[in-house]
């Protein structure tokens, strides 16, 4: 029995007529239109566009909403494959400035798949136990076992961003991390990881907008930290910073997809199709029977 499939073997819906309609309102595979490229410059990047997209938010929507059934499918053949002896599985790394939509990302993208094949960390300040270790201490400790979606709410690169803006590390300790951060990622994707890294930018007007939300809205409160308007002051320094990581560490294995964020709909459409394309290139059907069937029908007749 073979376990190899192409997505046309996914159980056909009424609403695939609807879903080609929705497609073609792509350019381009959005894997290519949001890939990062060695001409791009982050300070001129349109946050409040949609490359690609000729669609409006409606039409976005409604094909985050049609992609859920084969999202969950091949996830969930994912899982199956590392429970029978696979070595795949995936690693989403979300970075972004404060209200850049990490958590959205994770609540309406991530949220369209079984929970149970996702392992899901967010990395804040590091703990005395972790500072005591490399930084890719307790990156290694949180990458995805074989089966599973892994998603990162920050990551390594914060070593490259915060540590650099902020001036936690000297210049030449910084910056001797690109080459170690590319080369964790070579291995990890030779192990069988299929990394999809996606820099969720939002302007700074928009920034504004969603920080005075969260002054003005109780159920927000929650949210707000004083030590963003901290980081806001510096947001030029990040940028800075954004731009040489993506220009250092977009590689083959592991490249960087600059996706804007001002419009949260177009920036959810964009990581749920980055996410699929990663589940497809895997190919996976589902792993046959380790067993006889015929044998175990029989058996189980005979239970009464």
């Amino acid at each position: 029995m073979s376990g190899r499939h192409s997505k046309h073997d996914l159980e056909r819906t009424p609403d695939d007529d609807i879903l080609r309609d929705l497609e073609k309102r792509w350019d381009d595979a959005p894997s290519r239109v949001l890939r990062w490229r060695k001409d791009q410059d982050v300070h001129d990047l349109d946050c409040d566009g949609t490359p690609g997209w000729d669609g409006d938010r409606d039409d976005g929507e409604r094909l985050v909403a049609a992609r859920a059934a084969e999202l969950s499918e091949l996830q969930e053949r994912l899982f199956a494959d590392g429970r029978t002896g696979g070595n795949r599985s995936v690693l989403l790394v979300l970075q972004g400035l404060d209200t850049s939509g990490k958590g959205g990302i994770v609540r309406h993208v991530v949220g369209l798949v079984d929970p149970q094949g996702v392992a899901h960390r967010a990395f804040g300040v590091p703990t005395p136990e972790e500072a005591a270790h490399g930084y890719l201490w307790r990156i290694r400790n949180a990458l995805p076992q074989p089966g599973y979606l892994g998603v990162f709410d920050r990551s390594h690169y914060e070593q490259v961003l915060v540590v650099r803006v902020d001036g936690l590390e000297p210049e030449e300790t910084w910056r001797a991390h690109y080459d170690e951060i590319n080369a964790f990622e070579a291995e990890i994707a030779a192990a069988g990881t299929a990394i999809v890294k996606v820099a969720l930018m939002v302007s700074r007007d928009e920034q504004k907008a969603r920080l005075r939300e969260r002054l003005e809205r109780p159920d927000k409160y929650w949210k707000y930290n004083p030590g963003d308007l901290k980081t806001r002051a510096r947001f030029g320094d990040y940028l800075d910073a954004y731009q040489e990581a993506f220009e250092r560490t977009s590689t083959d294995v592991a490249p960087w997809h600059v996706v804007p964020a001002d419009k949260k709909w177009f920036a959810r459409l964009a990581v749920t199709e980055l996410v699929l394309d990663a589940l497809r290139s895997f190919d996976l059907g589902w792993p046959p029977a380790g067993f006889d069937v015929e044998e175990q029908l029989r058996l189980l007749d005979e239970t009464g």
